[in-house]
């Protein structure tokens, strides 16, 4: 057994993490599976830390702290993690799909000690929410009889979790939260309520503000927006060159980010929410949702339809 995998069966067989299905109340996610791949119902089967019940609980500390760090003007940034990032982090190109992330494995090389360093930052400020579920800590088998399996195997989520240890960045209750509990949170009458009336900044490559004002005014919601123009491509990898300009274009003022950057939103991240002393998250599909582009996540998205 590699180390990755032993890492995450300490985890688990320890009972300080678990497998468990992340239930949130009046989430329906039904009409997603049914346009996509049947399998994808796996992801709503996530790792809960031992103390937390479940995905409601998840949702409420999420708001617990985006709620003190708007009001007590603390650094609180949120960053998700998934296939395209398990690449980048495991120096593969294949962290470009639909958006262009990475020019080279050199430029990956490159940028990789910037990532660590607002990794450290993140775990110990913030909340990573890796997506961790069955279908993607399967140990890849090798030799012919894998060949003759049917059944799909990936370890991304392993190798990731290799990674952070490697770093010596653990997985805690206090800093993880599953990934899909972002995206329930953001799309939630709880968050809309939070932020009506408060100054939120897009930070994204598109922005169409007839389109987002319409989707919060659903909620009835009236944040007052903005938006601060970022690259749609190798953020990752470009960060540093493109930082103060994107800083610079953020008004002071502003009490929450969200933020759509790909594989480089950790570094955005971290560097608004350090920045301006307040929570910067990432919020990847939620903006196209609020821009009327669920098109160009390529598909729709769990945890995002509530019954309302």
């Amino acid at each position: 057994m590699g180390a990755a995998s032993s890492l995450l069966d300490m985890l688990t067989e320890s009972g300080v993490f678990h497998f468990n299905h992340l239930v949130i109340r009046d989430i329906d996610n039904t009409p997603v599976i049914q346009v996509n791949d049947p399998e994808m119902v796996e992801q709503e089967i996530c790792l809960f830390h031992e103390n937390v019940g479940n995905g409601d609980e998840y949702v409420k500390r999420l708001h617990d702290f985006i709620r003190s760090g708007v009001q007590d003007r603390r650094p609180s940034p949120v960053a998700r993690f998934a296939d395209g990032e398990y690449a980048f982090y495991r120096y593969s190109l294949h962290c470009n799909g639909l958006y262009q992330q990475a020019e080279s494995v050199e430029a990956i090389r490159t940028a990789m000690p910037l990532h660590v360093e607002a990794f450290k930052i993140l775990a110990e400020r913030g909340k990573l929410a890796p997506l961790i579920f069955p279908g993607n800590t399967r140990k890849k088998e090798k030799g012919f009889f894998s060949l003759l399996r049917r059944s799909k195997s990936d370890d991304s989520a392993l190798g990731f979790i290799d990674f952070l240890s490697s770093q010596g960045i653990p997985l805690t209750e206090s800093n993880y939260i599953p990934f899909y509990v972002i995206y329930a949170y953001l799309t939630s009458q709880t968050f809309a309520d939070f932020i009506s009336g408060r100054k939120i900044c897009i930070v994204n490559s598109e922005f169409n503000r007839e389109s987002c004002t319409r989707w919060f005014s659903t909620f009835s919601s009236r944040p007052k927006i903005s938006f601060a123009e970022i690259p749609a491509s190798y953020v990752a990898t470009q960060w540093t060159s493109m930082k103060k300009g994107v800083l610079g274009r953020i008004p002071a003022d502003t009490d929450l980010c969200l933020v759509g950057a790909g594989v480089g939103a950790l570094m955005a991240c971290v560097d608004i929410a350090i920045w301006f002393s307040i929570p910067a998250i990432d919020a990847g599909h939620v903006l196209n949702i609020m821009n009327g582009r669920e098109d160009k996540s390529g598909e729709p998205r769990l945890y995002t339809i509530w019954n309302k």
